[in-house]
């Protein structure tokens, strides 16, 4: 019997932005996967010292974001957890609560550059399958060179990924707000009207900034 395949979206998602639904359909049409799950971290450990919004909106932000397609679904389990949001935590929970799953994880080929310093990196690159977007300003042959690495030394199943270069990113969205400076097209339109009224990135915000 053919397991499902499902691919794994992480991410601050403070905001989701059309860029990572688009990553998201590019990986799931061309790689061939059912559905892709998007995870919204509880407390990432690269963002210490930084502020985030708070997990409930960008939890909801990212529901409001994925309506439109039947698709993609959402998980609050890295937001349930305590302490910090580790890769490994999530891959090895899915793995052992859904055996009948197969889970391809989607990140770019800046992350896979950096992978080394994830925790248990090794085990991580032994338990999933990955999606790589290649990222702009990364050579093919750099990343070919770092790709063959790691599958010789881990047996890595890894998907390179052919995928328009979408340069957004939520920290321009974040100051763009901060600047009055308009937001459409870069985040769904339910996004955008849910930062406006939560008042989200502004520093007299009503409830925006300020952990999670």
């Amino acid at each position: 019997m053919t397991r499902e395949r499902i691919g794994i979206m992480g991410g601050t998602f403070d905001p989701i932005h059309n860029g990572h639904l688009i990553l998201a359909e590019y990986s799931r049409t061309e790689i061939g996967l059912d559905k892709i799950l998007f995870i919204p971290t509880g407390k990432p450990p690269h963002k210490v010292g930084n502020q985030i919004s708070k997990a409930v909106h960008r939890y909801n932000m990212t529901l409001l974001a994925l309506d439109s397609n039947p698709n993609f679904f959402t998980s609050t389990i890295e937001m349930e957890r305590e302490g910090f949001s580790y890769t490994i935590d999530t891959i090895r929970y899915l793995s052992s609560k859904f055996k009948d799953k197969e889970f391809y994880f989607i990140l770019g080929s800046d992350s896979l550059l950096e992978i080394h310093k994830w925790k248990d990196y090794e085990e991580l690159l032994k338990s999933c399958n990955f999606i790589v977007a290649k990222r702009k300003g990364l050579e093919d042959e750099e990343l070919m060179d770092r790709v063959n690495d790691i599958i010789k030394c881990y047996k890595a199943n890894i998907h390179i990924l052919e995928f328009p270069i979408i340069d957004i990113s939520s920290t321009e969205i974040r100051n763009r707000v901060i600047k009055n400076k308009s937001i459409k097209y870069l985040v769904p339109e339910p996004v955008e009207l849910y930062i406006y009224k939560y008042g989200l990135y502004k520093e007299n915000g009503n409830d925006g900034i300020l952990g999670i």
